[in-house]
């Protein structure tokens, strides 16, 4: 840039700071995408429609290539930062589980902490029963603990587990009652509670159609399935 000298005349002094900057910092031209591309095409005018630059190709192709493993690296990044998230949130849902001193606390607890920390907008443990009516010290958990009849969970779930993720059946409120209309996903962790039991099912209930869906990892809810099954063992023994 040309600056005015004491008699008042143009200095040319600016290119040649500019000249000194780059030739000590060249990286300012290197790591500007937009800088070399308009060099290479200064350098393709000045050699004429017909030179065929091989080395300009190379580079193009190389910096084709250098976008797309940065974008490879952002998703990679981003996917090991959900799954490192992930598997601290269920380590603080087991924490809490194995932390509840009593079986209507760990009911509490599924309705409360545990939820929370799922990010989930509902929870309801199912218990298939052969009894008509549930036990009235029971009543109080109306919102997370589902008595059904035999058979129920299978007929439910529509396949084997242990775990199955899916887009919520919708016109079912034997497990949701009165939040069945605004569940649009779910995960079902299938439990086996152990020999002469009748199975039983943690359903986990969220308003997001994206927050569960068939072809997400299920590793994760896998071992807080076999954790929770365990812990219902002990209750039931």
């Amino acid at each position: 840039m040309a600056t005015m000298n004491e008699s008042g005349m143009q200095s040319n002094n600016g290119p040649t700071d500019w000249r000194d900057r780059i030739l000590s910092q060249p990286e300012l031209v290197l790591e500007d995408h937009d800088v070399m591309r308009a060099l290479i095409r200064a350098g393709d005018t000045r050699r004429g429609g017909n030179v065929v630059d091989l080395r300009g190709a190379a580079m193009e192709r190389l910096e084709t290539r250098l976008d797309a493993l940065e974008d490879t690296h952002r998703h990679v990044i981003a996917a090991a930062y959900e799954n490192v998230a992930g598997t601290a949130q269920i380590h603080r849902t087991i924490l809490q589980i194995l932390d509840a001193p009593t079986f209507p606390a760990l009911l509490e607890g599924l309705e409360g902490d545990i939820r929370e920390t799922l990010r989930v907008d509902t929870v309801r443990l199912v218990l298939e029963t052969g009894e008509e009516e549930q036990d009235p010290a029971l009543d109080r958990f109306d919102d997370v603990l589902c008595a059904v009849p035999s058979g129920f969970i299978t007929d439910y779930a529509g396949r084997e587990g242990p775990v199955i993720l899916r887009r919520a059946a919708g016109g079912v409120e034997t497990i949701y009652g009165d939040r069945t209309a605004w569940v649009r996903s779910e995960a079902l962790l299938l439990l086996d509670l152990g020999a002469g039991r009748r199975p039983g099912m943690l359903a986990f209930g969220s308003q997001d159609p994206d927050q569960f869906r068939t072809g997400h990892g299920t590793d994760l809810l896998t071992f807080l399935t076999g954790v929770f099954e365990r812990v219902m063992r002990r209750w039931l023994s």
